[in-house]
């Protein structure tokens, strides 16, 4: 089996598993998971009633319930929700509730206007993430053609171009990845505000715990099969060119073909039928006892 359909075989695997993990990671909404002990809490506040600003947080704030946070939304999978009388919750696809991350696009009341530098950047940062990674599922899609035209045309220029796309697809979606992280560490670090870590009670830090979910390990696993896919790829172009240079598509079928002539057959004297009998049985005196009639 030659270089080239090894390798394009293994490439057009990579790509494919690339796609459908980056594809599941960013449309689910189990990035972070933050568990909240809420019995702690109940019961730290019956012994210390300040601990919390506002004992009625317990029950409307999205802060002290277990959830899982996303590119776009922010989910209770367990059945303990904040109220919806004071947050607005929907059924997702997956029947969790949910409420949206707003990116302000549009920004149709000019709240961004009141936002501190700090606040701009953490937005900007999170609305640069999910571009970069719809670019890089437009260079997925535009890989697909070029690698479809490739293979069937046995082009080493189209599968380069492949390549290229896929190592697009690689950096681009590495660096939604390397965004997204910019704002979580914005968000728990440099921002101020009741809905930021920094300025949570204490009763609420302590009986939190954060932790990647599997959306967030699928993403960089994805990134990952993408630089795998163009690699396979960059060699896929290369074995091509090298079959191309021995005349390997021009010949691994030619013992296959049968070329015609049009030929002059010879006379059957010159395959020797003429002496293929004994003397006296020729064609003008087969029957020797009938030559005096």
């Amino acid at each position: 089996m030659p270089c080239s359909a090894v390798t394009l075989s293994l490439a057009t695997i990579a790509a494919v598993i690339s796609v459908a993990l980056l594809a599941i990671s960013f449309s689910t909404d189990n990035w972070i998971r933050i568990d909240v002990r809420r019995n702690k809490i109940k019961e730290r506040v019956q012994n210390d009633p300040s601990s919390i600003d506002n004992p009625d947080d317990l029950q409307d704030n999205p802060l002290y319930f277990t959830r899982t946070k996303g590119l776009f939304r922010v989910c209770f999978p367990t059945p303990e929700r904040p109220s919806s009388s004071k947050v607005a919750l929907y059924l997702s696809p997956v029947e969790t509730y949910c409420m949206n991350i707003d990116y302000f696009i549009p920004d149709e009341d000019n709240v961004t206007a009141d936002f501190t530098p700090d606040q701009m950047n953490r937005l900007h940062m999170g609305r640069s993430a999910i571009a970069l990674f719809i670019l890089a599922f437009f260079f997925v899609f535009i890989a697909f053609w070029t690698g479809v035209a490739g293979c069937w045309r046995r082009s080493s220029g189209n599968i380069t171009a492949t390549a290229i796309l896929m190592l697009l697809t690689c950096l681009f979606s590495a660096g939604g990845m390397g965004l997204w992280h910019g704002v979580e560490y914005y968000e728990t670090e440099k921002l101020s505000g009741s809905e930021y870590f920094k300025d949570w009670p204490q009763a609420l830090k302590a009986s939190s715990v954060w932790s990647y979910d599997w959306s967030y390990v699928l993403a960089w696993i994805g990134v990952g099969w993408s630089l795998v896919a163009a690699l396979l790829f960059s060699g896929a172009a290369v074995c091509l060119r090298g079959e191309a240079g021995l005349g390997y598509p021009e010949s691994q079928h030619m013992h296959y073909l049968m070329p015609v002539y049009p030929q002059k057959q010879p006379g059957y004297a010159a395959y020797g039928y003429a002496t293929a009998y004994p003397p006296g049985y020729g064609y003008g005196n087969s029957y020797p006892q009938y030559s005096n009639y």
